[in-house]
């Protein structure tokens, strides 16, 4: 069926959405209000995750399900923004058609790519069969499993032998509070659970090629930072490129080795798989470069947010990929598609900066206000890091369960249990790591060969999308 000029059109109008994240949802959320719009919201998940808070679900500190909340749960009071469960593949921007991969076609007046992101792995040799990124709930929930593993098989081996030896890639905020969440972890252990394990022996060392912990911050927040982190037992490798990522070792630039029994991925993003599909040139991490009203040129129905999109300041400055920009980016989308569907003009986006922050562990962080970043550290950061991060969560429940685990994890030091869910496949003997030792029961794989096995979900998500063709429902389907 083929679509009517959005502006002389006064029946009710469509809206395709692909990709829940924080720029998808908060755009479909507001679109929600909009009576003459019906709404398709479009993901592989039925579930959006909330990706600042994914090194806790690695590190035990938070479960899965504070970090993951079901789409259509969010939504259930927004009767015109329907949920489909589907994996977008091809889109034809100019007929605004959307392809999933299940052979379900979606068409609609208005166009939303906000698709997300992936891990960019910049070519690196070894890094995508070795190393585990730290970009969505499933890498979370691996890398939880993998960090239990070595814990366990070093237990196994006793305080005389050396402990496992962890690489973090990346010194931005997510290697940052990931490296510290570990290094608390370690630090504040309960003796019961690795009663045989000498904490002391487990080596924890942030790569990064820049020269400072935490690029874009001021270099107070920096120094803090990295000093906190040598006090935690944090070795720092900055000016170090890396080379090349093996089953047991990380190879630099300079032509040192680091020992490496896990291999953590924060080194950066880029546009998920669908943007290459598009047939437009690529911006800067192979997004998409949007005019300043969120549309693509040329395509005056079709925006582009998030992680998907490079969006700039009114100077021509490039905005950063964070939460922040992404919801504000959705919510400013909803607005000028339901402007331009009531026949008025759409406005530039204008980013409200309102700082930025990261954790460093218990007591310790680091957080910059307002748009000219004046810096504050220490306690007063981390309370502030805790309290921005429990009003961002989605939903009530999610914000109360959240402040209850943190509460409980600073106050009575009760954790989430080490449940190890996710094993890899033994190996027999062990696998041996680049110096020569053995890690018992411990296979060399790597991430992509794990495999989810029946139970092991939690009942609110799943994440992965149906390949049987279905019948789409929302805006437009054509089959």
């Amino acid at each position: 069926m083929e679509s009517k000029d959005p502006v002389t059109d006064t029946a009710l109008k469509s809206v395709l959405i692909i990709g829940a994240g924080f720029a998808g949802l908060h755009c479909a959320r507001k679109l929600a209000a909009v009576p003459n719009l019906c709404v398709t919201l479009v993901d592989k998940h039925n579930y959006q995750q909330f990706q600042p808070l994914l090194y806790q679900v690695a590190t035990g500190i938070l479960a899965p399900e504070n970090a993951a909340f079901n789409l259509r749960a969010v939504l259930v009071q927004d009767t015109n923004v329907e949920v489909t469960l589907a994996e977008i593949v091809t889109v034809d921007l100019a007929a605004r058609r959307a392809t999933a991969r299940n052979g379900a076609v979606f068409h609609a007046d208005y166009l939303v790519l906000a698709a997300g992101s992936t891990a960019n792995f910049f070519g690196i040799p070894g890094v995508a069969q070795f190393a585990f990124p730290m970009y969505s709930l499933q890498d979370a929930e691996r890398l939880r499993s993998r960090l239990l593993e070595l814990l366990e098989a070093a237990d196994r081996r006793g305080t005389a032998a050396p402990g496992p030896a962890i690489v973090i890639v990346g010194a931005g905020a997510t290697g940052v509070e990931t490296a510290g969440a570990i290094a608390d972890i370690l630090q504040r252990m309960p003796p019961h659970l690795y009663p045989h394990l000498d904490r002391h022996q487990v080596s924890i060392t942030l790569v990064d090629k820049g020269a400072t912990v935490l690029p874009g911050f001021t270099a107070q927040s920096q120094a803090y930072a990295a000093a906190i982190l040598g006090e935690r037992g944090v070795t720092l490798r900055l000016g170090a490129a890396v080379r090349e990522v093996s089953a047991h070792a990380v190879l630099l630039a300079d032509g040192s080795h680091l020992q490496a029994d896990a291999v953590i991925w924060a080194g950066g993003l880029k546009a998920s798989g669908l943007a290459a599909a598009l047939g437009l040139k690529p911006g800067h991490g192979g997004r998409l470069d949007v005019q300043s009203d969120l549309t693509l040129a040329g395509y005056p129905c079709v925006y582009a947010l998030g992680d998907f999109a490079n969006c700039r300041d009114a100077s021509g400055k490039p905005l950063p990929q964070l939460a922040a920009v992404a919801q504000q980016a959705g919510r400013h989308c909803a607005a000028n598609i339901a402007a331009h569907a009531a026949g008025d003009p759409q406005t530039p986006f204008v980013y409200l900066d309102k700082g930025v922050m990261a954790m460093i562990g218990r007591n310790a962080a680091v957080a910059e206000i307002g748009a000219r970043h004046h810096p504050i550290s220490g306690v007063f950061a981390f309370a502030a890091w805790l309290g921005v991060h429990v009003v961002l969560l989605t939903t009530v429940r999610a914000k109360m369960d959240t402040f209850l685990e943190w509460a409980w994890d600073y106050f009575g030091r009760v954790h989430v249990s080490p449940v190890l869910d996710r094993p890899t496949w033994w190996q027999p003997g062990g696998a041996p790591s680049a110096s020569g030792r053995t890690l018992p029961g411990i296979e060399a794989r790597t991430p992509s060969d794990h495999r989810e096995r029946p139970g092991q979900k939690m009942a609110s998500h799943v994440d992965w999308a149906p390949e049987t063709p279905t019948t789409p429902r929302g805006p437009r389907p054509n089959s």
